[in-house]
């Protein structure tokens, strides 16, 4: 007979637990657990077990921010007045927005905050 496969606390996980979701909320969950560096039923579990959910800075985590900056970055140059944001992009922006904070990353002025102060500074002649 086989042996069980336990985890590293000794715990046998024999219990399945499934759910539906959206393609939307599945494309949201997906980014959260990206960014979080963790499995996705890990992420599941702590989230649901109201446990922290620390990010440890690796190139991974580097790389999946870097992929989901630039999906909001062009998904935010094609709805430029802030009037179409869905709720989903809200979110990753927010987890983004913080994660980016808790890493220390300085701050650098967009081009589309480059073109409004420019836009600004303009005078009529």
């Amino acid at each position: 007979m086989s042996q069980k496969s336990l985890d590293r606390h000794g715990r046998f996980r024999s219990i399945t637990v499934g759910f539906r979701v959206s393609p939307e909320e599945s494309a949201l969950i997906d980014a959260q657990v990206a960014l979080s560096g963790m499995t996705k039923q890990s992420y599941i579990l702590n989230r649901l077990t109201c446990r922290e959910i620390t990010v440890m800075p690796s190139s991974r985590i580097h790389k999946a921010l870097r992929d989901h900056m630039g999906l909001v970055y062009r998904e935010l140059r094609r709805i430029r007045d802030g009037s179409q944001i869905s709720p989903e992009l809200e979110a990753i922006i927010e987890i983004l927005a913080d994660e980016f904070t808790q890493l220390g990353e300085t701050q650098q002025a967009s081009e589309v905050e480059k073109e409004d102060r420019l836009i600004n500074a303009m005078s009529r002649l």
